[in-house]
């Protein structure tokens, strides 16, 4: 006689029954899908990575030459004066869009008369194009500066204060989407029990709040920091790298060039001879966001709270 599945559990069989088609349909779904990450991807980047140690001007003369690219990277001063430039961007845009944003995002949960309103007001930044922002924001801000008698393009400092402004308006209503959607995930039972327990509206916030939304602020910092790390279009449309510097040795520094736009000059520049440079540019800043991202997401995640 056969023994009952007792405890209302599937049988091995039917389990084994379930599999067979999830496994038969496997490729039928997931393969174009994988297809496409091979193609879009893998392949490129793992042909990045060796044109990185080759001298090229087209892919079809690529000639093997070693660390060559990789060495003139380190020594260009153009590349080391976008890394600590675009470094110090990201820390400060990272810094305002999420203590912005996080605040926006509490204060219009709190009840406020027309919230709905002021949320869709600030998202609207977001939807317009990098390119299209910076040349508007390139005029609003000549347009000030010129009262002064100078412009975003001659002085580096409010190059750098341009970029984070414009960084800011388009990203805070985003960031803050994901706050607030945080934010009113919480308990209300928790936010009740705190004030009963005598909490005031800042301990509740900092002790109560915070803690709670980590996995948003997880989120939030990852998005920001990358995007400082990988801003481009912004970077091209609003000050194209200018003011320029000369240094002792001949060479020309950008101010106001960030990693991604340093790339971009060194391959499409007029010495194509640099485009291995270029490519070898493009590995360490992949390795650069990479590493720093994921150092990121440990250190954030290792604050959030367990809600079970």
């Amino acid at each position: 006689m056969k023994k009952k599945n007792r405890g209302g559990g599937a049988s091995s069989s039917s389990i084994s029954m379930t599999a067979r088609p999830i496994r038969k349909y496997f490729l039928l779904f997931m393969g174009p899908t994988l297809a496409a990450f091979a193609i879009g991807f893998i392949w490129p980047f793992f042909r990045g990575l060796y044109l990185s140690f080759c001298s090229f001007t087209t892919t079809s003369d690529a000639v093997f030459i070693g660390f060559g690219n990789y060495i003139k990277a380190f020594q260009d001063a153009s590349f080391l004066h976008a890394f600590w430039y675009t470094a110090l961007y990201a820390v400060v845009s990272l810094v305002l869009i999420n203590v912005i944003a996080f605040l926006l995002a509490y204060a219009l949960t709190r009840g406020i008369k027309g919230a709905n309103l002021f949320r869709t007001a600030f998202f609207m930044p977001n939807l317009i194009g990098g390119i299209v922002l910076g040349y508007i924001w390139n005029m609003i801000f000549n347009g000030i500066l010129s009262r002064f008698n100078t412009s975003i393009l001659l002085e580096t400092k409010y190059g750098f204060w341009g970029l984070v402004i414009v960084m800011c308006w388009q990203q805070i209503g985003y960031m803050m989407i994901i706050y607030i959607a945080g934010i009113q995930s919480l308990s209300e039972d928790m936010i009740e029990a705190a004030k009963i327990d005598g909490a005031s509206g800042r301990q509740t916030l900092t002790r109560v709040i915070i803690p709670n939304v980590m996995p948003s602020i997880t989120i939030c910092m990852f998005l920001s920091l990358s995007n400082g790390f990988k801003l481009f279009d912004q970077n091209l449309a609003l000050t194209a790298g200018q003011p320029y510097t000369w240094k002792a040795d001949g060479t020309v520094v950008k101010t106001t060039e960030m990693l991604a736009l340093n790339i971009y000059n060194t391959f499409y520049g007029q010495n194509t001879s640099s485009r291995g440079v270029a490519q070898a540019k493009a590995v360490l800043f992949f390795i650069l966001v990479a590493a720093i991202s994921l150092i990121q997401l440990r250190a954030t995640k290792s604050k959030e709270v367990d809600q079970a």
